[in-house]
C-alpha cells in the first residue's frame, strides 16, 4: 500500500475480497486458455475475467494500492476488447495473462503481511499493454453464417459476447432457445421462483442471458422472465423445468437469411409479443454474486470458538461438582436436568459455530488447476487435472494447513511420477498423463482425499539407494523411506523438485500437525495412489476419556475403530509389550499402551479383563491395552506448538473441567514412534516385527 496507513482500517476487507476475485479470475483464465487452444470462443469466462479484474482495479484504487491498479488496468483493457470480438483471445495472450494475474497474488500476500506492494515490473507492464492490438487483430473480420432471430432473442440487448454465444452454440450444433418463465403464487408456494427455476434451467442448459418482461407477458401475466440459453436438452425437460404452461419455447434461429434490414438492428422493444424489457436486466453472473452472504474475519470466529471452549470446559466442572452433590446425598434431580439441557444447547451451538467455520473443498482446492499449468510449462509434459470433490466441507483451520501438503503431492505426481509423452507412447499409454482429486466426508468426522496418478509408479529400487537404505519390502516401508527429511531421487535442484521436503512435509502436516493418516499403493507402470485421512475439525471433538498406568488420557473418537474387552489372549505381551488378542476369529496385535508410555512398567501386566481400543495403522487394526474406560466427553483440544514440548503420539492437551491438563494422544502416532519406525499387522494375523 503506498500511502501511510489511511487505508489500513479498509485492508482486512480489501484483502479478503481480493483472493475471492483472483480465485474466481484464475479459473475463468483456465477456462479461456482451453478454448484458445481448442480454437474456440469463450465469451462467459472472458466476461466474467474482464469484470472480475475490474473490480479488482476499483478496490485497489480505492485503498491506493498503484501496482495492482496498473497491472488490472492493462489487463483488463485486452479482456473489454476480446468480450466485444465475441469472446476471443490469441493465443499469445494467454501467458501474459497468467503472469500478470500471478504479479497480482504476490502483491495481495505482500499486503497481507504486513508490507508495502512493491511496483509492477516495467517489463510486464509493457507486454500487457501490448495485448490490446494482437486482440483487435485477432477478431473474426464478417460475422458467422448463422444468424439469430432478431425479434426473438431481443437483439437490442445482447453484448456482441453474448450474441457470439449463441451463434456458437447453433454452429457447434446445439440449439439457442428462448424460454419464457411467467412467476405465479401456484409455483411460489411450490418453491419456483426465477432463482431456483435458474438453477434448475443450468443443469440442462447453459444461460446466455436473463430478461424481465412487462406488459403483455405469455400467459396474460403481467410479468415474466426470458432466459436465452444454449443446450442439447428436449422441450419437455425445459418446460418440466420452469413449472410447465404458460412457459414457451422458441428458438433463436431465423429462419432463413433475408433481404433487407440487418439482422443486428434494434427492434421496438415495446412491440416484442411476450411483453417489453424492463429497463432493469438480470445480468445472471451478477445477481448471484454475494447475494445473501456476509463475509466476516477468521479472528472474530476464533474468538467464539474461545468462548464456546471455555463454556464446554465450565460444564466439565459443573458435571462434576452435581456429581459429587450427587454422592453426597443432595437432591440433584433437577440440576441433572438442566445439566442435560445444557449439554444439548451446547452441542447445537457446536455445531453452529462449526458450521460457519467450514469451507467447501473445492474452493480451497481451486488453485490447483493453475499449479498444473505452471508445472507443464516447467516440465513440458501433457498432463489433465481431474478434481472430483462434490460438496465436501472442512473447517477453515484445517484447510490451511492441508493446502500446502496437497500441493506437493501434485507437485511430485506431475514432476515425478508421470512420464514424457514419448516415454508414455512407448509404454502403450496415451500421451496426456492424469492425476485425479477426489474427497468425500466419512461417518467418522473425518475427510478422505485421493490422489491418484498413471505415471510409473515408486521405484522401490531407487529409493532406497537414494536413503542409503536396505530395499523396503512393502508400501509402507517404502512410505516411510519417502518421508525421510532430504530424501529426493532427483540429482540435481531443478525450480520443481530436488530438495528432499515435499513427502517430509507432507507427513508433518497430515500426521503430525493434523493428527491424521497418510498412506500409498503403488504399481510400477501403472501409477501411484496417495490417501489423506483428515478431520473435519481440530479444535472442539468427542474423544473417549480412559485411564492408564494410573493417568487419564483422551483420544479422539473419531480415530477410534472398536472398543473391547481384552479375552481370548493368543499369546501375551512379550518384553516388548507387544502380543496378540482374538477379535472375531482374527489374531489383532495387541500393544501396551502402558509400556509405550513408560518403559519401565512390566508388559506382562496386561491381561485378562482389560480393555482395549482398536485403531487403525497403515489400515491394519491394532490393539492398545488400557486400564479403565471413564468414559466419552466433549474436548476443547490445545495442540503442543512449542518444539520442545512436541512428542510423537501426543496430538495436544485438554482440560476434563478438573483443572488439570489431561493429553490427547494420537495412539497410531505413538505405537509408530515407539520403535523409530512403522509396524504392520498382515491380514493371517501373523505379527512381523
Amino acid at each position: 500500500m503506498s500511502g501511510s496507513g489511511e487505508f489500513a482500517e479498509f485492508l482486512p476487507a480489501y484483502l479478503a475480497e481480493a483472493d475471492e476475485l483472483l480465485a474466481s479470475a484464475q479459473k475463468d483464465l483456465l477456462a479461456v486458455e482451453e478454448a484458445v487452444r481448442k480454437g474456440q470462443a469463450q465469451p462467459r469466462a472472458v466476461r466474467e475475467l474482464f469484470r472480475a479484474l475490474h473490480t479488482l482495479k476499483g478496490l485497489s484504487a480505492m485503498v491506493d494500492v498503484e501496482p495492482v491498479v496498473s497491472l488490472s488496468h492493462w489487463m483488463e483493457a485486452s479482456l473489454r476488447l476480446a468480450d466485444q470480438a465475441g469472446g476471443r483471445l490469441p493465443e499469445s495472450s494467454v501467458e501474459p495473462l497468467v503472469e500478470g494475474l500471478r504479479a497480482i497474488e504476490l502483491r495481495v500476500r505482500q499486503l497481507g503481511a504486513g508490507k508495502a506492494a512493491s511496483p509492477a515490473p516495467a517489463n510486464l507492464l509493457e507486454r500487457l499493454e501490448a495485448l490490446g492490438p494482437q486482440v483487435r487483430d485477432a477478431a473474426p473480420r464478417r460475422a458467422r453464417a448463422v444468424k439469430l432471430d432478431a425479434e426473438a432473442a431481443f437483439a437490442s440487448r445482447l453484448a456482441p459476447s453474448e450474441r457470439e454465444q449463441l451463434e456458437g452454440g447453433l454452429a457447434g450444433g446445439q440449439r439457442a432457445l428462448r424460454l419464457d418463465f411467467v412467476p405465479s403464487a401456484e409455483r411460489a408456494a411450490k418453491g419456483l421462483n426465477i432463482n431456483t427455476v435458474r438453477e434448475r434451467v443450468a443443469k440442462l442448459a447453459d444461460i446466455v442471458k436473463v430478461l424481465p418482461l412487462s406488459g403483455a407477458a405469455a400467459g396474460g401475466a403481467s410479468l415474466a422472465f426470458a432466459l436465452l440459453i444454449i443446450t442439447r436438452a428436449e422441450d419437455a425437460a425445459l418446460l418440466d423445468a420452469v413449472g410447465g404452461p404458460p412457459a414457451v419455447v422458441r428458438s433463436l434461429e431465423a429462419p432463413a437469411p433475408e433481404e433487407g434490414p440487418s439482422s443486428d438492428a434494434a427492434p421496438d422493444a415495446g412491440g416484442l409479443p411476450g411483453g417489453a424489457i424492463l429497463e432493469e436486466e438480470l445480468d445472471e453472473p451478477e445477481v448471484r454474486r454475494g447475494g445473501g452472504l456476509l463475509r466476516v474475519e477468521v479472528s472474530r470466529l476464533d474468538e467464539a470458538m474461545e468462548w464456546l471452549a471455555a463454556l464446554v470446559v465450565n460444564r466439565s466442572r459443573l458435571t462434576r461438582a452435581v456429581a459429587a452433590l450427587t454422592q453426597a446425598g443432595a437432591p440433584t434431580r433437577e440440576l441433572n436436568a438442566i445439566l442435560q439441557e445444557n449439554g444439548r444447547q451446547l452441542r447445537d451451538l457446536r455445531s453452529a459455530i462449526l458450521r460457519l467455520r467450514m469451507v467447501r473443498v473445492g474452493d480451497v482446492l481451486e488453485r490447483l488447476p493453475l499449479l498444473v499449468r505452471g508445472l507443464r510449462r516447467a516440465t513440458g509434459k501433457a498432463v489433465r487435472l481431474e478434481l472430483d470433490v462434490g460438496d465436501a466441507e472442512l473447517d477453515k483451520a484445517v484447510a490451511d494447513r492441508l493446502l500446502p501438503a496437497l500441493v506437493h503431492l501434485v507437485r511430485n505426481a506431475v514432476d515425478h511420477a508421470l512420464e514424457s509423452p514419448e516415454e508414455r507412447q512407448a509404454a502403450g499409454k496415451p500421451p496426456e498423463g492424469l492425476v485425479r482429486l477426489t474427497c468425500h466426508t466419512r461417518a467418522s468426522a473425518q475427510l478422505e482425499l485421493t490422489l491418484r496418478d498413471d505415471g510409473r509408479g515408486v521405484d522401490a529400487n531407487t529409493v532406497a539407494k537414494a536413503a542409503n537404505a536396505p530395499v523396503p519390502d512393502s508400501a509402507d516401508a517404502l512410505l516411510d523411506l519417502l518421508c525421510r527429511p532430504g530424501l529426493s531421487t532427483r540429482q540435481e535442484v531443478t525450480r520443481t523438485s530436488g530438495r528432499g521436503m515435499g513427502m517430509d512435509i507432507v507427513r508433518r502436516i497430515v500426521v503430525e500437525q493434523l493428527g491424521g493418516e497418510l498412506r500409498m499403493d503403488t504399481r510400477k507402470g501403472v501409477g501411484t495412489t496417495f490417501t489423506v485421512f483428515v478431520p473435519l475439525t481440530v479444535t472442539l471433538m468427542d474423544a473417549i476419556v480412559f485411564e492408564c498406568a494410573g493417568r487419564r488420557y483422551a483420544v479422539a473418537v473419531g480415530t477410534v475403530e472398536e472398543l473391547i474387552d481384552v479375552v481370548g489372549v493368543v499369546r501375551p505381551a512379550g518384553a516388548d509389550g507387544v502380543g496378540l488378542v482374538e477379535r472375531r476369529g482374527a489374531a489383532v496385535p495387541l500393544v501396551s499402551l502402558a509400556r509405550l508410555l513408560d518403559a519401565s512398567v512390566d508388559p506382562g501386566a496386561v491381561g485378562q479383563g482389560a480393555k482395549a481400543l482398536i485403531v487403525r495403522q497403515r489400515g491394519e487394526p491394532v490393539a492398545f491395552a488400557v486400564d479403565r474406560l471413564v468414559g466419552q466427553q466433549e474436548i476443547v483440544l490445545r495442540p503442543l506448538e512449542d518444539p520442545l514440548v512436541r512428542v510423537p503420539g501426543v496430538a495436544g492437551a485438554t482440560d476434563l473441567g478438573d483443572g488439570q491438563p489431561t493429553l490427547v494422544l494420537d495412539l497410531g502416532a505413538l505405537g509408530a514412534a515407539r520403535a523409530g519406525r512403522r509396524k504392520r499387522a498382515p491380514r493371517s494375523g501373523e505379527w512381523v516385527t
